[in-house]
């Protein structure tokens, strides 16, 4: 006999199948799906027959290479679940063993998930895969989104028919299904440095999608595959066999999982307007992060990891004038020559600075903004003063010896002494300079991890993932006031687990405005809108066309000002000044709007990218052609109000209606980007 399970939030009703086998996640719908469409297995309906958890360890594998077909998953047994407005817990136990295994459903405008691991009893168990969630497919008949990541082409969006990614071998003589799988994995320390930790699955016949993150600053999983009964998704943080991750549980030692986030639409826009209303719910937000400045920083295009006194006081003086809140001095503040691996003591040139730091902080201060300082807070250059001052527990060792990548030394977080050294060099910038935010980067990757203290390598990188978080926490905790960009050789760290705490999320480090048009256009498929950190680097003496291309990449988010403005005619800083006011007010709505893709998700090779940024009152449709010469393109949206936004007016540009929606043409004979305003009629 199965009974049914169900539990609501106000936008997803999650049905489990409770009976002798493992619990079973055989439905998540959304609020509007009538529950009549699910499927009942005391009826003898379809159930996909995927347990809730699959897990692992040694002395009790899986089947195969796939993470599905646990022997430990399949001898889970239901025990009890506990249920409040806004949480559920089930636990399972194993008989044999004495695994207890707690799943935990958060509601939000999703669901967020984890899985909790401990014993009964006097035994132990060396886990070497624990899943954050597994949930049962009634079909495996749909497109699979997913993104590639890497350095400066971020957010590359395809799509794939995912029955033509699985092996297809069923049938009424087959007695087996294929063990493929489709399997998306990030390696090593940087959360999205070759793919996103996010996914959307689109069903072929009926106005259902299901989208995914997996909200981890390190290694992550997850896979979909197929079985007689139809197919599964299952989402993880770090593995035994993608990643050297193990870790052993007793009654008194339990392990947690990474948490994932589950949202459910109709089709891909709907999914990332869920998607990004759940971010907002598990994004530690604080009163400062309403200020949402405009920031200026030097490098991108300008200065180059080269500042001086001579030549930021001027630059200084222009973002004011532009209107910039803050300004940050990005790399080399610190150095005296060549500083790749001399970095960590963080203490400012006496060389790029005759009269010290201090003159160009008052300079910022002097203009009304805030001084914000690049920082690399998780390296040490193995030149450093600070490599012999430091103990080697304060750095991530592989077999007592210290891993070293690119000249670097990697701090262990979860060092008592790296954490102190972190929180004085902080405290220090704050206190001396009135520094009011920081560019966190992070350019170094760790490898798999380290085994310090006898742990698995993967799990060791894990305690140091978490210990991160942690002093980030208590970094907000003793300065309140302090914003925090995050970048890791631009967005290769781009994920909910650090996002959840930090203001802004740089997009890219790409130098060319061509390029970067769909990495911003993307980007909040991947990041909240309001943390999308959009360079917006004029190049002084391009062409109109040119220079607006560059600033309208930055209004498709939060506009991340650099560029040689002390440079430029006064024509030119006129338009950075008509960016920054049509940029603020977006600001005042942006932390409500959420995106669409009228055209899809961009290509990189798109000749047209559109995105929208849509609102209950106000929406903002963001236009890029980056091919030279006339073209017309129509866009299947709603008949509303249009006011050019930026540039305030179209010049080139012309636009009608029809019945297929928006037709724009322009007639520019070169790449050209504009910005609209919409309102309902």
């Amino acid at each position: 006999m199965t009974d049914l399970l169900r539990w609501s939030t106000p936008e997803l009703t999650l049905t489990f199948a409770l009976d002798d086998g493992p619990v079973r996640l055989i439905v998540v719908r959304g609020a509007a799906q009538p529950s009549g469409d699910e499927p009942d297995p005391s009826r003898g309906e379809p159930d996909p027959g995927q347990p809730l958890v699959e897990v692992a360890a040694i002395g009790h594998g899986h089947s195969r290479h796939r993470q599905v077909s646990t022997v430990l998953g399949q001898q889970l047994r239901y025990v009890r679940h506990d249920e409040t407005e806004t949480t559920l817990s089930i636990v399972q136990e194993d008989p044999a063993t004495g695994l207890r295994i707690t799943s935990v459903f958060e509601a939000g405008a999703g669901v967020r998930a984890w899985t909790e691991a401990s014993m009964t009893g006097p035994g132990w168990l060396e886990l070497t895969f624990l899943s954050s969630l597994a949930v049962g497919l009634a079909s495996i008949d749909a497109e699979l989104y997913s993104a590639a990541n890497s350095w400066m082409a971020e957010n590359r969006w395809s799509k794939r028919i995912l029955r033509d990614a699985l092996a297809d071998i069923v049938s009424e003589s087959h007695h087996h299904v294929a063990h493929s799988r489709v399997a998306m994995t990030s390696t090593n320390s940087w959360s999205s440095g070759e793919r996103l930790p996010i996914g959307v699955l689109v069903d072929r016949s009926t106005p259902y999608a299901l989208g995914w993150q997996i909200e981890h600053n390190g290694p992550w999983h997850y896979e979909l595959g197929e079985n007689r009964r139809g197919g599964y998704l299952l989402l993880s943080g770090p593995t035994d066999q993608e990643h050297q991750w193990s870790v052993e549980v007793t009654a008194g030692k339990s392990f947690t999982t990474v948490p994932v986030s589950l949202v459910v639409g109709t089709d891909v826009d709907s999914v990332f307007a869920a998607l990004t209303r759940q971010r907002r719910a598990i994004r530690h937000r604080r009163p400062i992060d309403d200020r949402m400045p405009v920031v200026f920083n030097d490098f991108m295009n300008t200065l180059l990891g080269d500042p001086t006194t001579e030549k930021l006081l001027p630059l200084i003086d222009a973002a004011a004038e532009a209107g910039a809140d803050y300004f940050c001095i990005d790399a080399g503040w610190y150095a005296e020559g060549d500083w790749w691996n001399t970095v960590g003591a963080w203490q400012p040139s006496t060389t790029r600075f005759p009269h010290g730091l201090a003159e160009v902080i008052d300079r910022i201060h002097g203009h009304g903004m805030v001084p914000g300082l690049w920082l690399e807070p998780e390296v040490i250059g193995v030149r450093s003063p600070i490599a012999s001052e430091l103990p080697d527990d304060a750095f991530l060792t592989r077999r007592g010896r210290r891993v070293v990548e690119s000249g670097r030394y990697l701090l262990d977080l979860r060092s008592a002494a790296a954490r102190k050294h972190l929180d004085a060099t902080i405290d220090r910038l704050v206190d001396e300079f009135g520094v009011g935010f920081f560019k966190f980067d992070n350019n170094t990757m760790t490898g798999p991890g380290t085994d310090k203290d006898g742990t698995s390598l993967g799990h060791g990188l894990l305690e140091h993932n978490r210990a991160l978080l942690s002093w980030l926490d208590g970094l907000h905790e003793r300065h309140p006031d302090l914003l925090i960009e995050n970048c890791a050789s631009g967005a290769m760290r781009m994920d909910y687990g650090i996002l959840s705490r930090l203001h802004l999320q740089s997009t890219s480090d790409q130098e060319n405005p061509l390029l970067y048009a769909t990495i911003a256009a993307a980007a909040p498929a991947a990041v909240l809108p309001e943390q999308a950190g959009n360079w917006a680097y004029p190049i002084d003496g391009t062409t109109p066309e040119e220079f607006t291309f560059a600033l309208v990449n930055g209004l498709a988010g939060r506009l991340y000002l650099s560029g040689h403005l002390n440079r430029m005619t006064p024509a030119e800083l006129e338009l950075v000044r008509s960016a920054l006011a049509a940029h603020r007010a977006v600001l005042a709505d942006l932390d409500t709007l959420v995106p669409a893709w009228p055209l899809g998700l961009p290509k990189w090779t798109d000749d047209w990218v559109a995105l929208a940024l849509n609102g209950a009152a106000v929406s903002y449709l963001t236009l890029w052609h980056r091919a030279a010469g006339p073209s017309t393109i129509t866009l299947p949206i709603q008949r509303s109000k249009i006011t050019p936004h930026f540039p305030d007016e179209l010049g080139d540009w012309t636009y009608t209606w029809n019945d297929d929606g928006l037709v724009v043409t322009t007639n520019t004979p070169e790449p050209s980007a504009r910005v609209l305003r919409l309102e309902a009629l």
